[in-house]
């Protein structure tokens, strides 16, 4: 089994680009079917979520090809409306496809998610706006089985909590469906809005207005389109955090500097100077870190909580005492026990973690828990003395690209073994 070897102390230096965002490319794959027509997608990051709705795709019936970056899916041959327990199973957000599949065939079979356990993340919210918007759906044992049996017709639907997913599945449900609907309290997240504008340029007629509601106006078809994914701004958050451990100045190229403002200011709070220009930052470690006093997970544009583990790695060799709120998942301390491996001083009760910076870390072999907490992992791996061995990196691999070799241009001494 795969694992990847650091040896951390070496000092981080030069640029490093970021790729696209896995949290914009999979709903974007997934709004790809309500086209029944040819959709050119770039920016698309070779990870194994990626991979994960290909096969969707195509076990759906799609044609789809990939060249490098650049995915074309043609859902004009789609004519599956049932997605495998195993395929289902494979990433958190393969929900995601309910909304689109049920728009465009009316009909759905597939199963809850799997992915990282992290906590809960439970699809009610989806499924109560779902059925408001006419679906009848029937849910045991893990399976859904949903249907409808006319066009869904405009409502106005106030989610109790701005879940990302569940504002998502409103949008692919109405995007192609009779009147208005009104989605109150909906997640606000860049992804959203991308989402949005890749349905625009597809026909749709959807607007985010300024109170944070998103206005759906049905249209009868969508037509195919060429989109660009944007920047992902967790593994720039976790590139910053990796500098910020390490020590050194990195040129972080192919962001947006907009998406990044709340951990920007973490990090400018930890005493890194950053210079930000028009899609890139430049971030230069102090000799001394200083702790974070507050950091609390929130909905955007709040603090996300992606980025919470690799911050908190940053913390572990900070001057003083860090505090972290996690307010999104319940279990999102599982790369705790990992990081104190490393000999990092951490205390965690209920969903608040305290922080203790230690002068030293040391190397030791650890097991990633989920995506974002590997990312800590190696965080942390690039500061501490001798050699770290991370394995489970089939975690890693779902979000970030190639992450040894685009952390070994910068000069950290990272393998994957």
């Amino acid at each position: 089994m795969e694992s990847i070897i650091v040896k951390g102390g070496n000092e981080l230096g030069g640029k490093i680009r970021v790729h696209g965002s896995k949290n914009s490319c999979l709903p974007i794959l997934a709004a790809v079917i309500l086209t029944d027509d040819v959709c050119v997608i770039h920016n698309c990051p070779d990870l194994t979520d990626v991979s994960a709705a290909v096969k969707i795709l195509e076990f759906l019936g799609c044609g789809v090809e990939r060249d490098a970056d650049v995915i074309t899916v043609d859902s004009r041959t789609l004519d599956r409306c049932d997605i495998p327990e195993g395929l289902m199973r494979e990433m958190r957000s393969s929900i995601v496809f309910l909304g689109s599949v049920l728009s465009r065939l009316g009909k759905a079979e597939l199963y809850t998610p799997g992915g990282c356990e992290i906590g809960l993340r439970p699809i009610d919210l989806h499924i109560s706006a779902l059925k408001a918007l006419g679906a009848d759906i029937d849910e045991s044992h893990g399976k859904l089985s949903c249907k409808r049996n006319a066009a869904f017709s405009g409502t106005n639907i106030n989610l109790s909590f701005p879940s990302v997913g569940a504002t998502e599945n409103i949008i692919l449900a109405c995007a192609v469906s009779k009147g208005v609907t009104n989605i109150y309290n909906a997640a606000r997240e860049p992804e959203i809005a991308v989402l949005v504008d890749f349905l625009n340029k597809c026909g749709a007629k959807i607007k985010l207005k300024a109170d944070g509601t998103i206005s759906i106006c049905g249209v009868e078809k969508l037509h195919g389109c060429e989109f660009r994914v944007i920047p992902d701004r967790i593994t720039a958050a976790t590139y910053m955090a990796a500098v910020a451990s390490a020590g050194g100045d990195v040129l972080i190229e192919d962001i947006a500097p907009i998406h990044l403002k709340s951990v920007i200011s973490v990090f400018e709070q930890a005493g890194c100077s950053i210079d930000v220009g028009k899609s890139s930052l430049r971030i230069k470690s102090p000799e001394i870190l200083k702790p974070v006093r507050n950091v609390r997970t929130m909905p955007y544009p709040g603090f996300p909580t992606d980025a919470q583990a690799p911050v908190m790695a940053t913390a572990t060799k900070a001057d003083g005492t860090s505090v972290i709120v996690e307010n999104i998942f319940e279990s999102r301390y599982k790369h705790v026990p990992q990081l104190i491996r490393l000999g990092a001083k951490i205390r965690v009760e209920d969903r608040v973690a305290v922080i203790d910076g230690v002068k030293k870390l040391y190397g030791a072999r650890v097991e990633a828990t989920d995506l974002r907490g590997g990312g800590a992992l190696i965080v942390a791996a690039l500061r501490a003395e001798g050699q770290s061995e991370i394995t489970n990196i089939h975690h890693i691999d779902r979000g970030y690209e190639k992450i040894e070799t685009a952390l070994g241009s910068i000069g950290a001494d990272i393998k994957r073994g």
